[in-house]
């Protein structure tokens, strides 16, 4: 699986929102200390961006911009060969991965939060969609040279974006119930990425060491819906 087969399996901007924003307010239920969360949702990134990202606490994540221009995407996966910090990339972000971007995400090419201290983009797979697109979108990349390299998904989109590519509520209670060490209840799973409002009950059956007032200020950096 590539970033190619990922952007075919993407859903629309909302969606993916939505969907983004579910995951950020489960993870923040399963967990209390925001150092350990995988998925996060901030929607007040700017005036008029929000951010979904991921961190596995292993150096791969991916951040996706949420703008009134669209979505812009970037995966970074530090076990790549397509690493910029591997043998192969040689300090440069793999050829064609940028290559294409629209005027409308340029700015994100030069952002702090997604370079390193010599300006070079940390990121092994990049897709983006404006407005008013039909599909996702990504550069020319070259997987040539990597067939040496025993990588079935070459860039991490796969791996890292396979929550948003498959959004079943069973997909995420496997995948927390595997990472947080425990049962998840998927009736609660299904409730939060409907993007119903909480209850104590919900979050009770997800985690009860934590109570819907302790969610406050999580709930409003989210932006997920209160009743």
């Amino acid at each position: 699986m590539t970033v190619y087969d990922t952007a075919r399996a993407l859903p629309g901007i909302e969606e993916l929102r939505d969907h983004s924003r579910g995951l950020a307010m489960l993870d923040a239920v399963l967990s209390p200390e925001w150092e350990r969360r995988y998925y996060s949702f901030d929607a007040h990134w700017s005036e008029r961006e929000q951010l979904a990202s991921m961190k596995d606490g292993q150096g791969g994540e991916y951040t996706i911009v949420l703008s009134p221009a669209g979505a812009f995407a970037r995966v970074f996966d530090h076990e790549s060969p397509m690493s910029p910090f591997g043998e192969l990339a040689d300090g440069q972000t793999w050829p064609g991965v940028l290559d294409g971007v629209p005027e409308a995400f340029r700015e994100y090419l030069t952002e702090p939060a997604f370079t390193d201290e010599d300006g070079v983009h940390v990121t092994t797979a990049c897709l983006w969609r404006e407005t008013g697109d039909t599909a996702w979108h990504t550069g020319p990349v070259e997987f040539d040279g990597l067939d040496d390299h025993d990588h079935d998904d070459p860039d991490g989109s796969g791996r890292f974006l396979r929550l948003l590519t498959d959004r079943s509520a069973e997909a995420y209670a496997e995948w927390a119930s595997d990472f947080y060490e425990t049962p998840v209840a998927l009736d609660a799973v299904r409730h939060v990425l409907a993007l119903r409002p909480l209850t104590p009950e919900v979050v009770a059956a997800l985690n009860q060491r934590v109570t819907l007032a302790d969610l406050a200020e999580d709930i409003a950096e989210i932006g997920y819906p209160a009743a």
